[in-house]
């Protein structure tokens, strides 16, 4: 999303330009979509739908003809569509779509050559240590592509080599927590500091300022925290003390402060909702689902019905901007 579909966007979840004319206004500005700019969005899918359909065709090829080709053969495919994707980024210009999905590509190509290398020479190395590795040789690629693409896949590989570690090893967690607990708790980590810290930077470096990024990270710390929340509660009868649930409480009033007062956004409010309504649930129907009739189903129904409802309209509120 360009700066000024951004900034049109903002006026109106502020509430600076009323619902009626919101045509209007769109008219006015002449941000609409015209055919030159589907035809570019159509451009930029299909190279994209192309680019990476041609690196995952190599990793199925040799995959379908692993016993009939030769341990050269398999290297040099993978090897020579990570170079020519290299070469490529070279020769386009900086920071245009197709120098962009060339190192995007090259990033991929790299995971499935460690692959290989990996599952042709038996090198014994733990599953983590593929995805750690990818991340840390994909790095320098990432600095200097300025790609938020690159980064967010940078930190799913961290993530990946987080869950795969803590299956082989418990780690310093492990001293305090269950396996689970700790795979939870270091992807709830690090995922937060990636996520505060992206923002930070993205005031620094405006390539960084992508929404579905920031969200996408969001997203990432609140699941892990919302799953250790929940199991806070169902299996621990003082979970009003227990420390997951007042991370949790902790976590939802920062996002709800930040984005509510400091610099609203939608989605981020409406991930805090979803939030609130399934712990909420989840703490009644623990006491009620012990009753073992459908009337406790049939309140929990309810429930969700009143909470969603009630959530959908305080956000519209927020959105026109009320002072809820």
């Amino acid at each position: 999303m360009n700066s000024s579909h951004r900034k049109f966007r903002e006026l109106i979840e502020l509430g600076h330009i009323p619902k009626e004319k919101i045509g209007l206004a769109r008219s006015l500005v002449d941000i609409s979509p015209h055919g030159k700019s589907w035809q570019t969005f159509i451009d930029q899918l299909l190279l994209w739908i192309g680019s990476l359909a041609l690196a995952f065709s190599v990793v199925f090829f040799i995959a379908y003809n692993w016993n009939d080709l030769g341990q050269f053969s398999k290297f040099a495919m993978v090897e020579g569509i990570m170079v020519l994707s290299v070469v490529a980024y070279c020769k386009f210009t900086e920071g245009s779509i197709s120098s962009k999905v060339s190192l995007f590509v090259a990033t991929v190509s790299l995971g499935v050559l460690l692959a290989l290398f990996g599952q042709t020479y038996q090198t014994g190395a733990d599953p983590w240590q593929l995805f750690f590795n990818w991340a840390l040789l994909m790095l320098p690629w990432a600095i200097i592509g300025r790609f938020s693409a690159l980064w967010v896949a940078w930190v799913a590989l961290i993530n990946v080599s987080i869950v795969l570690y803590y299956q082989t090893f418990s780690g310093v967690f492990g001293l305090a927590f269950s396996s689970t607990s700790a795979v939870l708790w270091g992807t709830f980590l690090f995922n937060t500091l990636a996520f505060i810290a992206w923002q930070f930077l993205a005031t620094i470096w405006k390539w960084l300022a992508d929404e579905w990024a920031v969200r996408l990270l969001a997203v990432g710390s609140g699941v892990p925290l919302n799953w250790l929340a929940l199991t806070s509660i169902l299996d621990n009868p003082s979970f009003i003390l227990d420390f997951p649930f007042l991370a949790w409480l902790l976590w939802l009033c920062a996002m709800f402060y930040v984005y509510r007062k400091i610099r609203l956004d939608m989605f981020m409010l409406a991930g805090c909702c979803l939030s609130l309504i399934i712990i909420t649930v989840t703490l009644f129907g623990r006491h009620i689902l012990d009753l073992g009739n459908a009337g406790a189903l049939l309140f929990l129904a309810f429930m969700v019905i009143g909470m969603g409802a009630g959530a959908a309209l305080w956000l519209k509120r927020v959105q026109h901007g009320g002072q809820a």
